[in-house]
Order: C-alpha cells, then structure tokens, then sequence
C-alpha cells in the first residue's frame, strides 16, 4: 500500500476554496500526506497565485482543473457545474488516479455542501470526510433539518437534500479552526503591485485608526447602497481603505458619489484586491467593515478587530448574530424604510464601535481564545492531530 493521498473537492465559490485550500496546505507542509485538489477553470488562476512555492509544495497538491460548461452567470454555475457535471468528472479522475498501485486515493474530503462526495467515498471504500467551513454553529442547524422537517417545522419542498448529507458512511470527522497557523500568513501574496501599496499606506496613518471596508468576492451593492456607503466613509473623516471588486457595483465608473475621490484626497484609499491577512494584523487597523462572511471574520477574530457588519447571503446572518448578540466584538446597520443603509447609520455605528473599548476589548478576549484553540494543548489543534492520524491509518 502507498502513502496517503486525500482528494479534496470544494464547491466552487471562493468563500468554500479558501478553508480546504489551507488544510490542504497544513497536510503537505505539516503532515507529509499528498493532495490532489479539485477546481474549475475559472478559479484555477486565483488559487495559483495563493499556493506558497516552498517546502515543495507545488510538488505535493495537485491541482486539476475541470472545466467550466460555458458562460452562465455565476449562480447558475455554481449549481449546475456542482451537482450535474462534477461528479462525474470526480469519478473518472479517481478511476484515473487509482490506475497506480502506489498513488490510488486514500480519503476524500468534500465540501459539506457536497453530500455525493460521500457516497463516492462509500462506493470506492476510501474514508471519508465532510468539511464546512462555516461556523460550527452553521453546521449543526445544518445537521438539524431533516428533524426540522419531521417536526413540520419547517416545509420539506424549500429543501432538495440528499440523505448521504446528513447521514452518511464513512465516518464525518470535524476540523477546527485553521486561521492563525503558520499558513496563513503564507497565503497572502506579495507579488501583486497592490500588496505594497496598501501595507506602505496604512504604515502612514495612526494606530487604530483606519476603517478596514471588503466584502469578498461575490457581494453585489445596488448603486444607492454603493453610493450612500461612500458617503459615509466621507462622512466619517476618518482614514480608510475600501477594496472595491471591479463587480461589486454596475457601472463602477459612474457609481462614485460626484468629487468623492477629489474631496477624501489621501485620506481614502481605494483598491481592487487587498492582502486582507496582512492588513487586518497591521496596528493602524480600528475596525473591519464587511460582509460577514466566514473566512474574513475568523481573519479579523484572529487578530481582535471589531466588525461592522453587512451580511447579505445564507450563513452571513448567523454570523452577524454572533458577532453582533453573541460575543457583543461588533455592530450591525439598521435600514431605513427603503431598506437601504444610510451614509449617517454608517458614521453613527461607526462612532459608537470606535469610541466604546467593549468591542475592542471583546475582540482581544476572543482573540486569545482563538490562539490558545490551535496550540498544542488547545482543542482545535487536538481535532486536526486526530483528523490527521485517522487519515494515515
């Protein structure tokens, strides 16, 4: 028999790539065990510009690209490419693979949205794993639908869900918590121009004094929310630095409020990508407005940042509530009747978040909760040593 070798498959969103792409990294660098990782096309170009090229890693995770079924808006082929095309590529890549008696697929590790990832697994009889990466609380409510739908709770015809996703063999193993681990500082790339300028910007201006504003990858604001955002931030005659996708808005050209870029001056600065891990550890950094998503709040958490929130999808609200009534780290923004956030709800919450030390002093307890979860006495760190063991068995 050979040595291990895990086939990581993550559903195709950027927000899902991330977590599996870092445990992936944590296998090769840390546990010598082998990963070929599975992803499309059109992400294929974002991820090699994230895989570190030491140690050999480029050597160890394998990417294979499948290919995207022609232009659809990114919805349609987040789904159809993930439950229509993908599997079947999947199997024809292990039945490929497994043609080397020294090389044949050990353990899948699927994204939990992914239930035939483990019916696969069953069918090859190669462990298995479903891996979230949201919060673990996400997962349960998850994990409690179907007694949601016996209860009649809920209505069973709002969920398709397929029974492997919940009550599958193999075994399910949980993994913590993967920000604050060596990688991830090795995640962020230096070689884009951007990187430089955003880290030399923020070395001018105060400690804890610039509002940190990104909201991933796939959040869309209408131009009215675009524009009253921007006010705010003018609103607030505080530092800033606000990663704008190139798609995050229709027509961005024309979107900017008239003269905002001339009036905000060096006091602003605007970017398409930001080295997001670098920033949120860098001392001017006051508070992290953002989307709620998952990977970005366990990169602020990790480095005690308070956080204003604007979820707009899925498990972005649970978060929020965490965040907000939970563990009281943040702020959330009240729409007025237009349902829109207005440029004095965002300088008003962020005063009140700036100007109250709970948040920040919230924040740095977590924070050294978090720390102390991946060392080597701490319940995050114990769940992937097991994680890892149970894969070389």
């Amino acid at each position: 028999m050979g040595n291990s070798h895990v086939l990581v498959i993550p559903f195709p969103a950027h927000g899902h790539i991330t977590p599996l792409l870092e445990l992936s990294q944590q296998l090769v660098l840390d546990h010598g065990i082998k990963v070929t990782f599975v992803i499309t096309e059109d992400n294929r170009q974002r991820v090699m510009h994230s895989l570190v090229t030491s140690d050999g890693i480029e050597n160890q995770i394998r990417l294979v690209s499948i290919p995207d079924d022609g232009p659809k808006s990114q919805e349609t082929l987040f789904e159809e490419h993930a439950f229509s095309s993908l599997p079947g590529k999947v199997k024809q890549l292990i039945e490929q693979i497994n043609t080397s008696d020294s090389d044949k697929i050990t353990c899948i590790v699927a994204d939990f949205l992914l239930g035939w990832g483990m019916q696969m697994a069953a069918e090859k009889g190669v462990k298995g794993v479903v891996f979230s990466g949201n919060m673990a609380a996400g997962l349960v409510l998850i994990s409690k639908i179907p007694n949601l739908i016996d209860d009649g709770i809920i209505d069973d015809d709002a969920y398709e869900l397929e029974p492997e996703t919940f009550d599958t063999e193999p075994k399910i193993r949980p993994i913590g918590p993967l920000v604050g681990r060596r990688l991830s500082n090795q995640l962020s790339t230096n070689s884009r121009p951007e990187y430089s300028i955003c880290l030399e910007w923020l070395d001018q201006q105060p400690p804890q004094s610039v509002i940190y504003v990104a909201f991933g990858s796939t959040t869309f604001l209408n131009q009215t929310e675009f524009k009253e955002l921007a006010l705010g931030l003018e609103l607030c005659n505080r530092p800033f630095l606000w990663v704008v996708r190139s798609d995050i808005t229709e027509n961005l050209k024309d979107a900017y409020p008239d003269g905002f870029e001339e009036r905000v001056g060096s006091r602003g600065l605007l970017t398409s990508w930001s080295p997001q891990k670098n920033v949120l550890e860098h001392p001017s950094i006051a508070c992290f407005l953002f989307h709620c998503g998952w990977n970005s709040a366990l990169e602020a958490l990790s480095n005690g940042i308070p956080l204003l929130c604007w979820p707009t999808f899925a498990d972005q609200f649970q978060n929020e509530n965490y965040i907000c009534n939970v563990w009281k780290i943040g702020l959330r923004f009240d729409r007025d009747h237009g349902k829109i956030i207005t440029r004095q709800e965002i300088k008003n919450k962020v005063e009140e978040l700036v100007s109250n030390e709970m948040y920040k002093a919230n924040a740095l307890v977590l924070k050294e909760k978090l720390i102390n979860s991946i060392k080597e006495t701490g319940r995050s760190y114990n769940n992937l040593k097991g994680f890892v063991e149970w894969v070389k068995e």
